[in-house]
């Protein structure tokens, strides 16, 4: 493996993604693609961006992106953010949209889906709350593959094990040949899922009332975190809530977003908390 090649094929991850692959990072490149290369013939790195510069297969690049790619995801995954969304913001939305009875709900950067079949699993198990109410789950990831695998709502015994409670993962789940678990269609429905890079145009400009960007920012660069604030910002509704990953923060990245001052965890438009300081979401 040359340093070379290794330089060459992050520097095509960025320029596809925006996502940087850092020096101590850089050691896994050659894991998340040995199998790639296996079904080519390739024995080497080097032969690889070879056959990329050659162009003899021009999806080839697109393949090699998939595969660096960071799809790690799991139902409710960190679960006390979900908890904390779900009794307290969600619950002030759902105040201020009872005229509409609709919620918009994006989930950027969703990888192979659980995140957002966890968002629908926790409206179906209010079914009688939100009798009436439009439901709708947007999730989007710039892996081709990763967005095939989630229509599909097809996992392995041990992804659906993997933060899935066990009363949830029997009531929306139905057990297939080869130890795998097929998605309620009720879940698949109530989900759309759609190829889009976090640099492009929001699927739905200044529609959502929530949306979840969570451990994505942290491979970007500085200008481009702020350029995906700036588009999740466009894409949000001024009173959205925005959840992020643990280990991601609003602080010194954006000036469109602000922490939540009563949901940790959770952050809010600039704007609003701007314009309407005594605003206060409700528990309960």
């Amino acid at each position: 493996m040359t340093d070379a090649s290794t330089r060459i094929l992050s520097a095509l991850l960025e320029t596809r993604t925006g996502q940087q692959l850092t020096m101590s990072r850089r050691w896994r490149v050659e894991t998340a693609l040995k199998g790639l290369m296996r079904e080519r013939g390739l024995t080497s790195l080097d032969q690889l961006v070879g056959a990329i510069v050659g162009g003899r297969e021009p999806a080839l690049s697109d393949l090699v992106v998939d595969a660096l790619l960071n799809n790690e995801t799991y139902f409710f995954r960190d679960r006390t953010p979900f908890d904390t969304l779900l009794a307290g913001p969600l619950e002030g939305l759902r105040q201020a949209r009872l005229r509409e009875r609709r919620i918009n709900i994006w989930c950027a950067g969703c990888s192979t889906g659980q995140e957002a079949y966890s968002i629908a699993m926790s409206f179906a198990d209010q079914r009688e709350r939100w009798a009436g109410w439009t439901i709708d789950i947007v999730g989007t990831d710039i892996s081709r593959g990763a967005i095939e695998r989630a229509r599909k709502g097809l996992y392995s015994q041990f992804e659906v094990q993997r933060g899935l409670p066990v009363k949830q993962m029997i009531r929306w789940f139905s057990e297939e040949e080869g130890s795998h678990w097929q998605v309620a269609s009720e879940l698949r429905k109530a989900v759309r899922f759609q190829v889009r890079s976090l640099a492009d145009t929001p699927p739905a400009p200044g529609r959502f009332d929530i949306i979840l960007c969570r451990n994505v920012l942290l491979y970007f660069s500085p200008a481009m975190r702020t350029a995906v604030f700036d588009r999740l910002a466009q894409a949000s509704r001024p009173d959205a809530v925005l959840m992020l990953g643990a280990g991601e923060t609003v602080i010194g990245q954006t000036d469109k977003f602000t922490s939540n001052p009563e949901f940790r965890g959770l952050y809010m438009r600039k704007a609003e908390l701007q314009e309407q300081p005594s605003k206060r979401y409700s528990v309960g």
